[in-house]
């Protein structure tokens, strides 16, 4: 690995080619970093160069009927970056054509997304407001291959993402307050269909103005395959949608809490459906129990260092909350890649590279919509008991 650096901050504005071409120009190196990752996984599982057009282009006619605008930003970040837009669409559908790939050379999935995410609601938090976030368990090279995204838009909220170099969205919240992580799920519904790659659906979400439009693109949108999707808003509430490719499954708060990790809880969807996942991820079994029980010994209010705390949990080290790189063997190197803790009524999102062998976590900040603000520093004085008066900065 490299030496651990901050993940850089992209600001792009303008129409959606305009704003691709900035993003381009501005990430090129890591984005062809990005793209030739994946590539050259491809090019492992036995895919030539046509190959690969072959199974990305697959995706594309269904992308553009759905959102021509963020094809027409793709065609932008490819042209500003220099290379083809199938290498942007590889980056933003890459989950779905390396599962298509794997299922075209017969070879299982052994190196899933992991994560554990957690929300915090206002009831149980110091400022009475919601802070949400996430370790992402992946690749340990998209440490140098991942970008900070700041997208300030003329037609909705603004957008402050984590995401992998090129990519449309990830991790991350709007200017309206709403927030969105995602884990990895699998069951057995999954690549029987061709849906929607999943940074498209995070990304429409994240340009939605209010929290039950964010859930409608979530829930309603096909996917080739499962996956959980955990949205909160600053106005103070949270849903985690257990997402299978025809179908979702809500999980509301408990005790002012969502935790997930990656394998499905809602019992109306283990009725339905079948886990498939836990031969890769056994670990889930224990991670999501793990971020409560450090939560829940602080017995009190919490803050975003409470949920760093538990998101550090090495408990069942290697495979544990926070990972260190661990070489897989099929040559890959898993890891936690970033701790990502978003506080959107604030306007701040803190992530660190790779956690588990690095602690300094870098600041990053949005402008939020004064409405949002005022319904957010309402909810935390309706927490509060109307007593103090909690004030939103930016």
């Amino acid at each position: 690995m490299a030496e651990i650096t901050p993940f850089p901050l992209i600001e792009i504005s303008g129409a959606p080619r305009e704003r691709g071409r900035m993003y381009g120009e501005k990430a090129r190196e890591r984005i062809r970093l990005s793209a030739g990752l994946y590539t050259e996984q491809l090019h492992r599982l036995g895919f030539d160069d046509a190959n690969i057009e072959r199974l990305v282009t697959l995706f594309l006619p269904r992308i553009r009927d759905w959102a021509p605008d963020l094809v027409t930003e793709m065609e932008g970040i490819a042209e500003g970056a220099g290379i083809g837009l199938s290498a942007i669409v590889l980056v933003n559908a890459r989950t779905e054509v390396l599962q298509l790939a794997r299922l075209e050379a017969g070879v299982a999935d052994d190196e899933p997304d992991g994560c554990t995410g957690a929300v915090l609601l206002p009831e149980v938090t110091r400022d009475g407001t919601v802070i949400h976030g996430q370790n992402w368990d992946w690749r340990a090279e998209c440490a140098d291959t991942s970008v900070v995204l700041r997208i300030l838009r003329d037609d909705g909220p603004d957008i402050l993402t984590f995401t992998e170099a090129g990519g449309l969205a990830r991790s991350g919240f709007n200017s309206a307050g709403i927030t969105i992580t995602a884990n990895y799920l699998e069951s057995d519904r999954d690549y029987r269909e061709m849906g929607i790659p999943l940074p498209f659906i995070r990304r429409r979400a994240l340009e939605a103005r209010h929290f039950a439009m964010a859930l409608r693109v979530v829930a309603i949108t096909p996917k080739s395959g499962s996956n959980n999707m955990m949205l909160s808003t600053a106005e103070g509430y949270a849903v985690d949608l257990e997402c299978a490719p025809d179908e979702a499954f809500p999980i509301h708060p408990q005790g002012g809490m969502i935790v997930h990790a990656n394998h499905w809880q809602s019992a109306v969807a283990l009725s339905k459906l079948k886990e498939t996942g836990l031969a890769n991820v056994p670990d889930s079994l224990y991670r999501d129990h793990r971020v409560l029980k450090v939560l829940q010994e602080n017995g009190g209010k919490l803050g975003a260092d409470d949920l760093k705390r538990a998101f550090f949990d090495d408990f069942g080290a290697p495979f544990c909350v926070c990972r260190a790189p661990l070489a897989k063997d099929g040559g890959n190197l898993s890891a936690t890649v970033a701790m990502i803790v978003c506080e959107p009524a604030k306007g701040v999102m803190e992530i660190a590279p790779l956690p588990a062998i690095n602690r300094t976590f870098t600041r990053y900040e949005l402008a939020m919509d004064e409405d949002a603000l005022v319904r957010a520093a309402g909810a935390a004085s309706e927490t509060l008991g109307g007593g103090k008066r909690w004030s939103a900065s930016s």
